[in-house]
């Protein structure tokens, strides 16, 4: 990984402590934290009822996510997710071609499907690591799926 705070992150996200929001949800990204920051379980909690974003910052993003539908395709080119499942069971396809995308925002792409691509089954205490650039989709959900996400920025 390329910065020292990328493996950091990493075990925060595989030990449960950090829902991708929208790229138009996020506020614009400023510098990495120069302090110690803690969120506390309300805020927390508060984050996984409506989806969205603790931190971000230049170098990452910290995300907590309640999903009760499937998604559309993502594609990120410049952001590694990590996703750690705290709740909850889905289907998830990477890989394989996106149908018709589209770029959203700068970096970002959205499809309506993928052809192809591999199928995992994510299921509580489960971490998954989508390298930038590879389509990913939650194509069936039990709800209420929940997730922390950080997404790496290269």
């Amino acid at each position: 990984m390329k910065h020292p705070i990328s493996l950091a992150l990493l075990c925060l996200a595989a030990s449960g402590l950090v829902r991708p929001a929208h790229a138009a949800d996020m506020p614009p990204p400023g510098p990495p934290p120069t302090e110690v920051v803690q969120f506390s379980h309300g805020k927390v909690d508060h984050v996984f009822s409506t989806g969205g974003a603790l931190q971000v910052n230049s170098l990452y993003k910290v995300q907590a996510g309640r999903r009760i539908v499937a998604g559309v395709v993502e594609i990120h080119t410049h952001d590694n997710d990590i996703f750690y499942i705290v709740d909850g069971t889905a289907t998830f396809v990477t890989g394989g071609t996106p149908v018709d995308p589209k770029e959203v925002s700068p970096g970002e792409l959205r499809a309506k499907s993928i052809v192809g691509g591999t199928e995992h089954q994510l299921t509580k205490g489960d971490v998954i690591l989508i390298p930038h650039g590879i389509p990913h989709q939650f194509t069936k959900v039990d709800a209420p799926f929940l997730y922390f996400v950080v997404k790496v920025t290269e």
